[in-house]
């Protein structure tokens, strides 16, 4: 049984639900169209006694595996948010529901996580039950560089990083590989990318007693992820602790290391206001659940675009990024050191009473 949408593969192969991200052009970028399949495919499934599990991936350039997902459409998101195309809203609201939906699915959830990982991406595969990566995997949140923030769930699963590794991998948007992916708890084994056809072929072929004998099978296949790359583990606990992004980043800059120097000088390229709203918004999840982390998240995200009119920074971003592509965003506030605290504060205002939230029946 073959489900082919525009985007998306969907079969059960023997007793495992099987999906394959088929925009490899767009490094497996998520459309709503695409959002509205994986949803209404995991729904079919989710009460299929014939679906022990469910197992994703990415089709990547050149065939199956090589690239997971690289986010959500950008393009997408600027052209709508510019012209006030209601989708725009849509997007959220459902991905957000999507990604709510793989963290209580109730069948092992196993997500691929070759190649590229960001962004829309982390929100496809952190829900999962078994995390997968690949020596070639390349992990991010990397909104902050578009003017956003680490959304899809990202202040619930950066905030349980260890120490504060949510803070650094939120602020910074730094990628970083298998090893440290699976020591920040943002994924749970390494299989050799040479392996994976192998083990997804297995999927649909052997039989399995339930959804664990399933799940128990591919984690039987991890090896040793080998030495985690990042080695400022202790800068990073010390920096990102302190109060406010702006006291990050001038502590960053009066120190003497090379590391620190290099943090500082990234900081200063991302948005200003959106280092201190990320920065709150870890914070803040810390304390929450899935649900209350979401429903916060789609607050956060209506303000990006609509909060001050003519000047958001997310439509902003994504034109110096991917529209105009001059790199050369025009950030305001101009500097970290001139946002103003009622503005930050702002993004956390829910602008829907919470009987009428959109996301209201999340649980």
């Amino acid at each position: 049984m073959t489900e082919q949408h525009s985007d998306i593969v969907a079969e059960v192969r023997g007793q495992v639900g099987c999906i394959t991200l088929n925009r490899p052009r767009a490094l497996n970028a998520l459309s709503l169209a695409m959002v509205r399949d994986l949803m209404a495919t995991l729904l079919q499934w989710q009460h299929d006694d014939r679906v022990l599990a469910v197992a994703v991936r990415g089709n990547g350039r050149d065939g199956a595996f090589g690239a997971f997902c690289a986010g959500g459409d950008i393009r997408f998101l600027h052209a709508a948010g510019s012209s006030g195309n209601p989708q725009l809203e849509d997007f959220f609201t459902e991905e957000y529901a999507l990604n709510h939906l793989i963290h209580t699915y109730g069948k092992p959830y196993i997500a691929f996580m070759d190649g590229i990982v960001m962004g829309g991406g982390m929100g496809i595969s952190q829900g999962g039950s078994l995390r997968i990566v690949t020596e070639r995997t390349k992990m991010a949140m990397p909104e902050t560089i578009i003017g956003l923030f680490p959304d899809v769930g990202g202040g619930y699963f950066l905030s349980r990083c260890p120490g504060r590794v949510g803070e650094w991998l939120a602020l910074t948007g730094e990628t970083i590989g298998a090893a440290d992916a699976i020591d920040f708890r943002l994924a749970d084994g390494l299989l050799p990318a040479e392996q994976q056809a192998a083990v997804w072929d297995a999927l649909g072929s052997q039989r399995f007693a339930n959804g664990q004998a399933v799940q128990d099978f591919v984690a039987s296949k991890f090896v040793a992820a080998g030495p985690c790359s990042t080695r400022a583990r202790a800068e990073i606990d010390h920096y990102f602790a302190l109060p406010d992004a702006t006291a990050i980043v001038q502590a960053l800059e009066a120190a003497s290391g090379d590391w620190e120097h290099a943090t500082a000088a990234l900081l200063r390229k991302r948005s200003p206001l959106m280092l201190h709203v990320v920065l709150e918004q870890i914070r803040r999840a810390r304390g929450m659940d899935l649900a209350q982390d979401l429903r916060m998240e789609r607050d956060m995200v209506r303000h990006c675009f609509y909060l001050r009119p003519g000047q958001s920074e997310t439509l902003e971003g994504i034109r110096a990024l991917a529209v105009d592509k001059d790199y050369a965003p025009r950030w305001n506030p101009a500097r970290v050191e001139e946002v103003p605290r009622e503005l930050v504060e702002a993004f956390f205002a829910s602008p829907w009473p919470a009987w009428a939230h959109p996301l209201v029946a999340l649980r």
